[in-house]
């Protein structure tokens, strides 16, 4: 196993590479929030393909020119985000109803995720952001999901999977915030099994 410090000098390598693509990455999080936020199926389709772009492109750019360079899984991993990048595309639907804590998890997974670099005293040139970094890509898809009525069961397994793998592999590696990634994923699926079932909600 890699250690933390080249993990972490590895996503300072893509930032640069790909930079000023976050830009064009932060600008896709606000429209996909607010394509959500709006509740037609329209809006919602347009932002599950949006969110399904962001998929793919962190598979190519991440897994397979990065990530592969240290990680011998790296493929596997690409394979899932393609997988999830193609679900959102064919059979996404991002609705999402007024929610005071799914909306804060999800500003959390948006806004929060990268300053998480910052409090663990990196630079913040190691800053993961959503669309650029997986993780942070994986928790902002999580929250929409749990804030989503029209989201398919089909939509949740590999970003949970994804949640699990990462806080493993910073665990082995001592990264003390290992958690956050698997903390939103527990508490998206909480947000979800607390959410009133259609007929209660169309009331």
């Amino acid at each position: 196993m890699f250690s933390a410090r080249t993990y972490f000098r590895l996503i300072e390598l893509h930032n640069v590479a790909v930079w000023p693509l976050h830009l064009l990455a932060a600008a896709l999080g606000v429209a996909v929030v607010m394509l959500a936020r709006r509740g037609d199926e329209r809006s919602g389709r347009i932002a599950a393909m949006l969110l399904g772009a962001c998929w793919l492109w962190v598979a190519w750019a991440f897994h397979i020119e990065r990530y592969a360079t240290i990680n011998s899984a790296a493929p596997y991993f690409a394979a899932g985000f393609v997988l999830q990048g193609l679900l959102l595309l064919v059979a996404g639907k991002l609705q999402s109803p007024p929610s005071r804590p799914g909306l804060g998890l999800l500003m959390v997974a948006l806004l929060g995720y990268p300053l998480l670099a910052l409090a663990s005293g990196r630079p913040w040139q190691q800053a993961e952001m959503f669309g650029i970094a997986p993780d942070a890509t994986a928790a902002v898809t999580l929250a929409l999901l749990a804030l989503s009525r029209r989201a398919h069961w089909t939509l949740w397994p590999v970003p949970l999977l994804w949640s699990a793998v990462s806080g493993a592999t910073l665990w082995t590696m001592g990264v003390a915030l290992f958690w956050v990634v698997p903390l939103i994923a527990v508490l998206a699926l909480l947000l979800t099994l607390r959410r009133p079932p259609p007929s209660a909600q169309a009331r």
